[in-house]
């Protein structure tokens, strides 16, 4: 059961209510990302002109390549001597922007807890809609399987994402279980993620209000990654999908994220497939909200912490 007072007003502290207007108007103000070249939008957003800072690159990462679907697939190790565990990471960016190395601290704060994490990559929408990015990740998860123990000395594996990152996570575990008859994966650490790309009502009523994302911009996103295409199809919207036999999950979402459904509606239907899920709402917290400096993030990542804790036990 989920705490209705976590929805209340007055569960909103003080710095997260200042942050969410900070951010409001600052994106107000701004030109409007669709009526820009894409390039251009990905040029904004490498260097810290989108709702989340510029983060540090760093300087332990590893570049290297693995065989993909279309050719070469980079991927980025932050590795500390002898992990305990892999975390496999995908960004987000609504399937349309984002790079794999645009999350250095956050991986580098798991990788202080004794994980390797690598963060995957994937071909972009518009330019490469469905199933290029699916396909993408599948193969870095498929390479996980078959080669983390040789390469990192462990089995134990987590995969995760934000956003759309979450989104093609799940997407992944599905395409393991479903496809490779395999789960390599004991966990899988998923936040804010679009789990239905034909719109929960959240994503509906949300409206223009710019809090990070608005209606139009998921409309746009999930247009951008699946056109036309049955959105219904479990391999687009895993909503759909039959969810037994999934690992450990940890959700992790606000209250004012436009989001809120997918993550209340997957909790809720991994439950029903008896799936062992934890679900973390932060009151007052915007989409992707553990990006910014306010007392419900530490929470939020002090809990992703414990889950790894739990996973690696």
């Amino acid at each position: 059961m989920i705490d209705a007072e976590l929805f209340a007003e007055t569960a909103t502290d003080a710095q997260t209510r200042a942050i969410n207007a900070e951010i409001v108007a600052k994106l107000s103000a701004a030109p409007d990302v669709w009526s820009m070249p894409l390039d251009e939008v990905r040029r904004l957003r490498r260097e810290g002109g989108g709702p989340f800072r510029t983060q540090a690159l760093s300087p332990r990462a590893q570049e290297f390549e693995i065989a993909g679907p279309a050719g070469p697939l980079p991927l980025r190790v932050i590795s500390p001597d002898a992990p305990r565990g892999v975390y496999l990471h995908v960004h987000g960016g609504g399937w349309t922007w984002g790079e794999r190395h645009e999350q250095d601290e956050d991986l580098e704060a798991i990788a202080a807890l004794g994980w390797a994490c690598i963060a995957a990559s994937y071909r972009l929408a518009p330019e490469h809609p469905y199933p290029a990015a699916p396909d993408d990740c599948e193969a870095a998860a498929l390479w996980l399987a078959r080669e983390g123990e040789r390469v990192f000395g462990t089995r134990r594996f987590i995969i995760g994402g934000d956003s759309a990152g979450a989104h093609l996570a799940l997407v992944t575990l599905l395409r393991m279980r479903d496809r490779s008859n395999i789960m390599p994966f004991a966990g899988a650490n998923l936040v804010a993620g679009c789990y239905d790309l034909g719109l929960t009502p959240s994503v509906r009523n949300w409206g223009p209000e710019k809090l990070v994302i608005n209606s139009r911009d998921m409309a746009m996103f999930t247009r951008n990654f699946c056109g036309e295409r049955d959105r219904a199809d479990p391999d687009i919207s895993p909503l759909y999908a039959d969810l037994s036999g999934m690992p450990p999950m940890l959700l992790t979402v606000g209250t004012k994220d436009l989001l809120l459904d997918d993550s209340l509606f997957l909790a809720a239907r991994l439950a029903a497939a008896g799936a062992p899920c934890e679900l973390s709402v932060a009151p007052g917290g915007c989409h992707m909200f553990q990006r910014f400096p306010i007392p419900i993030a530490e929470k939020a990542h002090a809990r992703i912490r414990a889950f790894f804790a739990g996973v690696g036990a």
